[in-house]
């Protein structure tokens, strides 16, 4: 891979080089539920849609989780290496992949345990819920693949790679687009199908991001850049901002689910249709 100078090289051409890939990575993380949305209205109609309106709470819970470690850890991989501090620079890309680990499957093993409860906190109907209920437990089974991959991506930009993270999400996203037809009309598998194809591409990416770990440019992991200590708080701190940020746009959404069902029962479309 190409090498970035990043002390010497041209500001101008830094923030094409970073920003774009940024951006198009950002975008294509949103593409999952759009395409679910597509493809699950056509083969399944307005409960199927409703039911991925109401996981997708959940989704950003991941992605917040992926952006409090992801970023935490690439802005404090940045700061040591322009430091000098080589090791705990190393620390932490390990100490991140260890918290993303642990807490991802903790985070799914939650999710899918108070799954019934928290569909209808975030707005779910009586018509939806054993579709949110479907779609939910493959996407809260497959919500540790989606965190690592999203946080590592963050990390493997700060490691001067950006098209290599850029073209893992587009692979993965990719195989959700060629895999949801497939699966919820020429398979009828309905919302199961769209859940199932957004889980393999976010494996895929999740694959790739591994693959990474071997041919990091900036820093050597050891075994000791593993070990949990002081550092995660640092790591955590510098990735509160995006955490918080995420969770915003959480209390907005379920607010608005809620409205939609509360509001929408009295109209003469129903609680369904407007969740949809």
């Amino acid at each position: 891979m190409k090498e970035l100078n990043l002390e010497k090289e041209k500001i101008s051409k830094l923030l094409a080089l970073f920003s774009i890939p940024c951006v198009v990575s950002m975008l294509i993380n949103s593409i999952y539920n759009i395409v679910d949305q597509i493809f699950i209205g056509k083969g399944v109609g307005t409960l199927g849609n409703g039911a991925t309106n109401v996981i997708f709470p959940l989704v950003i819970i991941f992605n917040a989780t992926a952006s409090l470690i992801g970023n935490g850890a690439s802005a404090n991989l940045s700061l040591k290496l322009g430091e000098g501090k080589k090791d705990e620079a190393s620390k932490s890309i390990g100490q991140s992949l260890v918290m993303m680990v642990i807490i991802s499957i903790i985070l799914s093993l939650l999710a899918y345990l108070f799954l019934p409860k928290l569909i209808m906190l975030f707005g779910c109907t009586e018509n939806v819920f054993e579709y949110a209920l479907e779609y939910g437990k493959i996407i809260v089974l497959g919500a540790p693949f989606m965190i690592i991959y999203s946080a590592l991506s963050n990390i493997i930009r700060a490691d001067g790679s950006p098209k290599y993270s850029m073209m893992m999400l587009v692979i993965g996203a990719i195989i959700n687009i060629v895999l949801d037809p497939i699966f919820i009309l020429h398979f009828d598998m309905g919302v199961k199908g769209g859940a199932l194809a957004t889980v393999i591409g976010q494996f895929v990416s999740f694959a790739i991001a591994l693959f990474y770990l071997k041919k990091v440019k900036s820093v050597k992991l050891k075994k000791d850049s593993l070990k949990l200590d002081r550092n995660v708080f640092r790591i955590l701190s510098l990735g509160l901002s995006s955490f918080i940020t995420q969770g915003t746009i959480l209390v907005l959404f379920v607010f608005m689910n809620n409205m939609m069902t509360r509001f929408g029962a009295l109209s003469k479309f129903g609680a369904d249709i407007p969740l949809s």
